[in-house]
Formats: structure tokens, C-alpha cells, sequence
């Protein structure tokens, strides 16, 4: 039976029809590889480092790196311009787009992806990711950093090298303002620490749990095998979390995408962190959402903004479970 569920986070509904997964061909395959000219030299790879700007930061032994970050050769955002909007006219209203916008490469390793590398590997990629944000929160024409990370062509990669973007930016936007409206509009305590709490006594929607990290396939999933992971101590800001705490999500990424490239098969995701913006507070909960792309939004999706999920997130979680880590 179809069901419509609410998301918390963002006020908006989704659609559960897990009918519709009869459909032929409802799992969309990756259709290409990443790169459409593989002739030329990885850029990210050891050896080619001059083909990316001078590195911000390199994590590892000397005269080695495991993790690397440098600025984006094609920046979104770019530039010291503090926030201002100009009215051109009765309709058209612009701004600057100042910030930053740089590449953290995952690995040395081209083909190892946040699935593939090492728990320690992991470690060191999260805590790359907390400098560069504590870096960018320091700015102070800036308010927010997306950090995201594009696995395949179908989730927006662009180079086969595993790697992650952090978008420093001077405005807020609207996933993230809606998010915290979300957490403003909930009664009582934290969102989602009561997600996770009513989500481990529930039982069938976990994936992964231990004593810092619980991943679901939240009750309001609106794409197939959509999971949320949820830091079990509270904080709103990721460059603020303990070590301990990074260390834990960093690995329990590394469980559960395993185990969904390994249930589902070479599939295309994103991964999106979520933080509150530096200069905010409460209420908010930094966490981090895993969008496999496994169907393609069609028109229903894209004027409504409702999004149809064709597996159910129980089926989903029984499907991905992990159980006790490695």
C-alpha cells in the first residue's frame, strides 16, 4: 500500500510505492564511466600533483601524502566579496558568490572510494574535512561550508579519482535553512537524537550502531536505500565534534557504503554533510545524508518537489544491515 510520510528535517512529504518497483527497468545501471577521455594523466593521482593548484594541506608520512586537499581548478565560488544582493529589476535579483571551493582527495589510490579504504584512511579524511571547515569558519564574509562527495557519473563526478568538494559560501541556503527550521519546529529535545532514539527502539529501519554512531534508512526516505547518519553526541557543528566522534563516522561510512556496493552493485551516491552554519547554534545536529542514484527524478518529482521512494526504508535497512563492525 502506498503511504505518504512526512520529513522532519524539511517539512516536505515523500511518497512510499513500493509497487512501482515492478516497473521494468526501475533501477536505473551506471550508464558510463566518469572520465570521457582517459588518455590524459589522473590529476589526482601521485606523481601528478602539478597538475592541481599547490596543495592548502597534506595529511600523511613525509615525503608521502594519504590525503590531500587543493583549491578547485573551476570554482563555484571564488573570492573575499562579502554577501550583497542588487535588484536588476522587477524580477531579477543577483548577488555576489564569493567563497571557496576546494578538492579533497580521498586516497592516493585511484580506484579506492570512501568504501574501499582503510578504517585509518577514513580517520584521516574526516579529519581533513574538520580543518578545512574550522579553516573556512574563520572568514568572516563566509557563514556555511557543504562538504559532499560525488561517487559516479550519475551522482555528478566528473574525474574517476575518489575525491570530495568543500564549498565554503558567504549565504545560507535553503536545504540548510530548511533544516533548521525543522529542528526549530520540533517539540521537546534534539530531532534527531530522538530520531535515533525511536529508531533503536523500533529496530527494523538500522543499518549500523556502536557506541557513537547509529545509520538508518530514515522512515521518510524519499530515494531508494537512502540512509542518515546520526553522531550519537549531540553537537551542531561538525569542526567542533571530539575526534572520537569523527574517527566513529568516518568508519561507519566506510561500513555501510561497503556493504551497499556490495548488496547493490557498482552504484553511483552522494554523500552530504550537514552542519549548522558556523556563526549558529541550537537547534541543530550535524549529520550526514547517503542519496544512492538509483532512479532518475522525473517530472512528478521535479514540480511537485514530492519525491517517490519505491523501496520501502524497512526493506532498505534489512537489505544493508551491517551488525557489529569489523
Amino acid at each position: 500500500m502506498n503511504q505518504l510520510r512526512l520529513d522532519p528535517l524539511t517539512g516536505r512529504w515523500v511518497v512510499v510505492s513500493i509497487d512501482r518497483a515492478e516497473r521494468p527497468d526501475a533501477f536505473a545501471p551506471r550508464l558510463a564511466p566518469v572520465q570521457a577521455d582517459t588518455s590524459r594523466p589522473c590529476p589526482f593521482c601521485p606523481g601528478n600533483e602539478e597538475a592541481t593548484p599547490p596543495a592548502l594541506e597534506t595529511y600523511g608520512a613525509s615525503g608521502s601524502w594519504s590525503v590531500r586537499v587543493v583549491p578547485n581548478l573551476y570554482p563555484a565560488f571564488e573570492g573575499d566579496d562579502p554577501f550583497v544582493v542588487e535588484h536588476r529589476g522587477p524580477v531579477f535579483t543577483q548577488a555576489t558568490a564569493g567563497g571557496i571551493h576546494e578538492v579533497l582527495i580521498l586516497s592516493p589510490s585511484h580506484s579506492d572510494g570512501w568504501d574501499a579504504i582503510s578504517e585509518d584512511q577514513a580517520s584521516l579524511v574526516m579529519a581533513a574535512l574538520r580543518d578545512r571547515v574550522e579553516e573556512h569558519s574563520t572568514i568572516p564574509t563566509l557563514r556555511y561550508s557543504q562538504a559532499i562527495v560525488n561517487a559516479g557519473r550519475e551522482a555528478g563526478a566528473s574525474v574517476d579519482h575518489p575525491h570530495g568538494q568543500l564549498l565554503g559560501m558567504s549565504f545560507v541556503p535553503r536545504e540548510l535553512a530548511e533544516e533548521q527550521a525543522g529542528f526549530a519546529r520540533f517539540a521537546g529535545r534534539c530531532l534527531l537524537c530522538t530520531t535515533a532514539d525511536a529508531e533503536e527502539d523500533a529496530g527494523h529501519r538500522v543499518v549500523y550502531a556502536d557506541e557513537r554512531v547509529l545509520v538508518i534508512c530514515p522512515f521518510w526516505s524519499g530515494v531508494p536505500f537512502e540512509m542518515l547518519v546520526i553522531p550519537r553526541t549531540h553537537s551542531p557543528h561538525l569542526y567542533r565534534a571530539t575526534p572520537a566522534d569523527l574517527v566513529a563516522v568516518g568508519q561507519s561510512l566506510r561500513a555501510v557504503l561497503h556493504q551497499m556496493r556490495s548488496r547493490l552493485g557498482d552504484v553511483s551516491y552522494n554523500l552530504v554533510f550537514h552542519s549548522a552554519p558556523y556563526r549558529a547554534h541550537e537547534p541543530y545536529h550535524w549529520h550526514v545524508h547517503i542519496w544512492p542514484k538509483l532512479t532518475t527524478t522525473a517530472g512528478f518529482e521535479l514540480g511537485t518537489g514530492v519525491l517517490i521512494n519505491i523501496v520501502a526504508p524497512e526493506q532498505a535497512a534489512e537489505e544493508l544491515r551491517v551488525g557489529v563492525p569489523a
